[in-house]
């Protein structure tokens, strides 16, 4: 998660120990899958001077503007490339970055994207109902909330938001397209507060945030791309490389901590960090969007 004070400004998650779970060194290429704004890409290219490379990958066009301006310094060092890091095969080999020896993915959506209403992901702002990190897919949150039957919007609903109340919410939302179509976030949001119990609509949390998570997850397959940017990445990385996750919600890190085992119980890895590391209380207060982050980092070993 690239969180921001300004337009430039970035604050990259638990980044101290990322870095030193990836044991960076002079020289060494290193692929960040999820740039954002550069946040944690700026000081892996420091620790990886004076020749250490960086591919960096993003779906967001407007992430990666803004990082090509912080990352403008290291020039031909950091190469950034529209992509989704689920394909990250098919851009080293249309690319001419090579081999690398540390890979990061920092799976938290950036401030870049939930602070623009346009982008439709806040539950506080008023846009369009998109969701969309990458912008010329077809498929919306838009469309899934004014197409999905009732029983699928359900099974979403609580599948990818743990949602209690899933089908109370899917009933009140095919009742309220019916009469109009759902475009707006705070629409959606009016829907799904109305539906909820009384109690649940005097809590602190909004009783929409599980809905729009469930709603970003499904639009962008975000467990489909964990699951083989994990599996891309540590096959294509050069033997003793290092992947480190930092991820934000159970869910997530379930996928991400289930494919470090198996790994290790394959004698494919080892386990760099016993137990995931968390934020500290002072980067909490700094930062509290590092609250639920999680980081997990395994070494391959080579095959013999």
């Amino acid at each position: 998660m690239k969180n921001n004070i300004n337009q430039n400004k970035h604050i990259p998650v638990l980044l101290n120990e990322t870095l030193e779970a990836l044991n960076l060194q002079p020289g060494m290429n290193v692929i960040d899958g999820t740039v954002g704004g550069g946040g944690h890409a700026e000081q892996i290219l420091e620790r990886t001077a004076p020749n250490g490379r960086l591919l960096g990958l993003d779906l967001d066009e407007a992430a990666l503007e803004t990082a090509r301006r912080n990352l403008e310094r290291f020039a031909s060092r950091a190469m950034l490339v529209r992509a989704n890091y689920r394909d990250v095969h098919q851009v080293l080999l249309s690319t001419s970055f090579g081999s690398f020896q540390a890979a990061l993915l920092d799976l938290g959506y950036s401030s870049l994207e939930i602070d623009d209403p346009a982008r439709g992901f806040s539950l506080r702002l008023d846009g369009p109902l998109d969701m969309r990190f990458d912008r010329e897919q077809e498929v919306s949150a838009a469309s899934i909330v004014n197409s999905y039957p009732l029983s699928e919007l359900a099974r979403i609903f609580t599948e990818y938001g743990e949602e209690r109340e899933a089908k109370r919410i899917a009933e009140a939302i095919v009742t309220a397209r019916r009469r109009e179509r759902i475009v707006s976030t705070l629409r959606l949001a009016e829907v799904i507060a109305a539906a909820v119990s009384a109690p649940r609509r005097r809590q602190r949390i909004h009783p929409a945030t599980k809905v729009f998570q469930a709603l970003r997850i499904v639009t962008n397959d975000e467990f489909g791309n964990v699951r083989q940017g994990l599996e891309q990445l540590l096959e294509g990385m050069d033997d003793g490389g290092r992947l480190a996750v930092i991820s934000f919600h159970s869910l997530e890190d379930r996928i991400v901590k289930l494919f470090f085992r198996e790994q290790v119980r394959a004698g494919l890895a080892t386990a760099v960090i016993r137990k995931p590391l968390v934020a500290s209380q002072e980067e909490i207060e700094r930062n509290p969007r590092s609250r639920s982050a999680k980081l997990r980092c395994i070494e391959k070993i080579a095959r013999t």
